[in-house]
């Protein structure tokens, strides 16, 4: 711990190393040079490239467990971008799942309809026979209208004379 109120230099501390480290050969060694810190990431690169080619010839480095365990998850296949001259018009795609209920569900109603306009369906044998009823109480309450409105024209007339 630091004292007083300024600072230590944010280039570190000097670190010297024991007797007992240098007799056991594990004390730090001198700082490297530019040059020769280079050399050993180009040969850990090396080394890496070299244990990747083997391991795995897509070129990439497995993330986590993925070298370790081979999974068939059609999630993580990367698209292929494919090029307009080279898709193929004929090929008939494959529908998802919710595209085809989507298409059956649609065809369905359509049907449904047309057996509807047809009077074939229960519902519509339903609503025919209440909308003949709905005419017949119509029907009936103009001719009753009719009547009364002759009724009470007659009574005028009599009334007159």
């Amino acid at each position: 711990m630091g004292r007083g109120k300024f600072k230590g230099k944010p280039t570190g501390r000097r670190q010297f190393s024991t007797p007992e480290e240098m007799r056991a050969g594990t004390s730090a060694r001198r700082p490297r040079t530019f040059k020769q810190e280079e050399a050993e990431i180009e040969e850990d690169e090396r080394s890496e490239s070299e244990e990747e080619s083997e391991e795995d010839s897509d070129g990439e480095k497995p993330k986590g467990t993925q070298g370790i365990i081979e999974i068939e998850n059609p999630n993580l296949v990367k698209p292929k971008n494919v090029k307009a001259k080279n898709v193929d018009i004929e090929k008939t795609t494959e529908l998802s799942r919710r595209e085809r209920e989507e298409i059956e569900k649609q065809q369905a109603h359509e049907r449904y309809m047309r057996l509807q306009e047809q009077g074939k369906t229960e519902q519509a044998r339903k609503d025919l026979d209440r909308l003949a009823l709905i005419r017949q109480q119509r029907s009936e309450a103009a001719k009753k209208r009719e009547e009364e409105k002759a009724a009470k024209e007659q009574k005028k007339s009599e009334a007159r004379k």
